[in-house]
């Protein structure tokens, strides 16, 4: 049996014990130490591995109400939770279990009255998790590595209905309340997506210069504001959208615009209006999604799950001296 099937099964195991993890907080806690630390317990407090234990009640032996570990390196407690996006959170991790379960498996997003409904808590710990999950699916800002190939860039504009009609790409942020989404896709590969202030050609630029390597093949519609950028990269074609050309021979953008037709069936029909402020974690939600379309739902909820080791959301504002 080779390696890829190994992980395979292991991670379509991992279906299969979400259910009990859903229900039974024990059973949570442990589904969630499996995922992240894999069986040696890391210290989050001093990076030591393997040097801890399992906190046990000395009347009963089971574990600590609170599911503690001692690290004996440097004697402090910690938690499965500690340096995750559940740090510090009281609802239950059999519910972060769930969240994360649908918010891995749903192709357009789940919302959360829905898992209010089904967790059977507030609609506000329900996007607090949501909100947090997204987090953790956002990209690690160092380390990324840049699209290569050939990629389809492209743009789209999300939000409201128009107030009043104007034609023209460049007059979108004056006729419409919506927010523009910059996304680069590699064929058979990744998506890059951001949220930019407009459609310009030095924003355009500078999103193509953070997200794809100068050895790439670019690929984008007639929308002048590629011209400049475009020049920069070993090559670049257009397919001419405003005559009505939409492939030629493999010149198309037909790949990015998938990826937008996901994002926009799952903003209008499963969360129906998001604000600018949270609209960066919607689109690393589809990303994400989109990025681990070719891995089973197992091994899905488990990059989610590890990828939120490591970061905070913080809403609350610093202080100002």
């Amino acid at each position: 049996m080779n390696e890829k099937r190994k992980a395979r099964e292991a991670h379509s195991y991992t279906v299969t014990e979400l259910p009990l993890a859903c229900q039974h907080e024990l059973a949570a806690v442990e589904f969630m130490e499996r995922q992240r630390w894999n069986g040696t317990p890391i210290c989050p407090h001093c990076g030591v591995a393997g040097e801890s234990y399992a906190m046990k009640d000395e009347k009963t032996g089971e574990r600590s109400k609170r599911f503690l570990w001692r690290c004996r390196a440097c004697k402090k407690q910690y938690t499965v939770r500690v340096g995750t996006v559940f740090e510090e959170s009281r609802i239950p991790l059999r519910h972060w279990c769930y969240a994360f379960w649908r918010a891995c498996t749903s192709k357009k997003g789940v919302a959360a009255l829905e898992i209010q409904r089904q967790c059977q808590i507030s609609y506000k710990s329900a996007l607090f998790m949501l909100h947090r999950i997204r987090y953790a699916m956002m990209p690690a800002v160092e380390g990324e590595a840049k699209l290569t190939g050939t990629v389809e860039a492209d743009e789209t504009f999300v939000g409201g209905k128009p107030r009043y009609h104007a034609k023209g790409r460049g007059n979108q942020a004056n006729a419409r309340p919506k927010m523009t989404v910059a996304a680069q896709v590699q064929r058979g590969g990744n998506v890059k997506a951001d949220v930019i202030a407009d459609v310009s050609g030095d924003t355009l630029k500078a999103v193509l210069d953070e997200n794809v390597d100068k050895t790439a093949r670019l690929i984008t519609d007639d929308w002048k504001g590629y011209i400049k950028p475009g020049q920069e990269f070993a090559a670049h074609e257009t397919v001419c959208h405003s005559a009505g050309e939409y492939v030629r021979g493999d010149v198309t953008t037909n790949t990015i615009e998938g990826f937008f037709s996901i994002v926009k069936r799952g903003i209008n029909g499963i969360y129906h209006s998001v604000s600018r402020r949270h609209l960066p974690k919607y689109i690393a939600e589809y990303a994400f999604r989109y990025n681990h379309r070719d891995t089973n739902d197992g091994a899905r909820i488990v990059a989610a799950i590890r990828a939120a080791e490591g970061k905070r959301l913080m809403y609350r504002e610093p202080v100002q001296n």
